[in-house]
């Protein structure tokens, strides 16, 4: 069977620097690994909690550009829309009927967006997993880049696959498999080392985003949590230091190196040194991928062509899996 990617992200904000290292630097080289790769925005996930409306179009469009400034080929790579996909909808609630109220309920992200008064959540945002699940199953994803984070959602999507399968006694969806990848997969924040880089954030200095231009990197960087110590010698001896291993990490991935190589290079020198060493290597990497962003803002109408061509290589694929979905399902055609 070809191996065939699915990843996608929502435009709720702008993207980060660990988006780009632990998501779309990796999306980058599975495309060019041979194989099919589809690449979401997925525009029906964010409307799960308030958002700004009259944003949504210019915010998925930018999330688009990102893909295609961070390296996405639309030659090689379908890169699409979701809403533009009728077909994730329609699968979404074919699978809601064999999705466990149970399951849904123990999902560790609904906990936390729905805080204290899950009660009032709205469905949408209760039953997301299971539109995640109906994203992975219509294109017959073989391969699913995830982080920590998402693991559990796609053990879901495994699970209904795994019932559907065997509640119609077919051989229908296959289980996908986790793509775990990159020397960054998990970028923590830059004002606090143990929690993950997030665009919810409330600080904007928790994350440097792929539209910060080279000042704003600078800045961000040298205000980063670290600690009084120089870099040490050894990786071991960062197991306690969360804000210098965060930046020794980002080095390393922005450097296509490893943890080992910089401290090799910087072992013993102080934080005073390391850190502009750090902002001229992430200005470099990020300021061309900057540049061509806003060239593509720019110029929309070409952003909606080549969303509209991804979309029409997604519903190929899309429309006959729901239409065999359904056929199986016993529903009139």
């Amino acid at each position: 069977m070809t191996k065939r990617i699915l990843s996608c992200m929502q435009p709720t904000s702008h993207l980060h620097l660990g988006n780009y290292l632990g998501a779309l630097k990796n999306w980058v080289r599975l495309q060019d690994e041979g194989g099919e790769c589809f690449y979401g925005v997925v525009d029906l996930h964010a409307i799960t909690q308030p958002y700004e409306r009259d944003g949504l179009l210019d915010a998925t469009r930018e999330i688009a550009a990102a893909y295609i400034a961070g390296g996405v080929d639309p030659d090689k790579s379908a890169l699409f829309v979701q809403s533009s996909v009728p077909g994730h909808s329609q699968m979404m609630w074919l699978l809601a009927t064999i999705a466990q109220m149970g399951k849904l309920e123990r999902m560790t992200q609904f906990k936390d967006k729905a805080g204290k008064h899950k009660e009032r959540a709205g469905l949408g945002l209760f039953a997301y997993p299971v539109l995640m699940a109906a994203d992975i199953l219509l294109y017959r994803a073989t391969h699913v880049p995830v982080g920590d984070d998402q693991k559990q959602h796609l053990e879901l999507a495994r699970d209904i696959a795994s019932t559907f399968n065997t509640r119609y006694n077919v051989a229908h969806f296959i289980q996908p498999e986790p793509y775990i990848m990159g020397a960054a997969t998990r970028v923590m924040s830059l004002r606090d080392a143990t929690q993950k880089m997030s665009k919810s954030a409330e600080s904007d200095m928790s994350r440097i985003n792929l539209t910060d231009d080279a000042d704003m990197i600078a800045k961000k960087i040298r205000k980063a949590q670290t600690d009084p110590e120089p870099l040490p010698y050894a990786l071991k001896e960062l197991e306690n230091r969360a804000g210098a291993l965060n930046l020794v990490t980002i080095y390393a991935a922005l450097a296509d190196s490893d943890k080992e190589a910089v401290l090799k290079e910087f072992g013993g020198k102080a934080f005073s040194e390391f850190k502009p060493a750090l902002a001229d290597l992430a200005v470099a990497r990020l300021a061309p991928m900057t540049k061509r962003m806003n060239e593509l803002m720019g110029d929309k109408a070409e952003i909606d062509n080549i969303l509209r061509k991804g979309a029409v290589r997604a519903r190929a694929v899309a429309d006959p899996m729901i239409a065999e979905t359904m056929e199986i399902m016993g529903f009139w055609k």
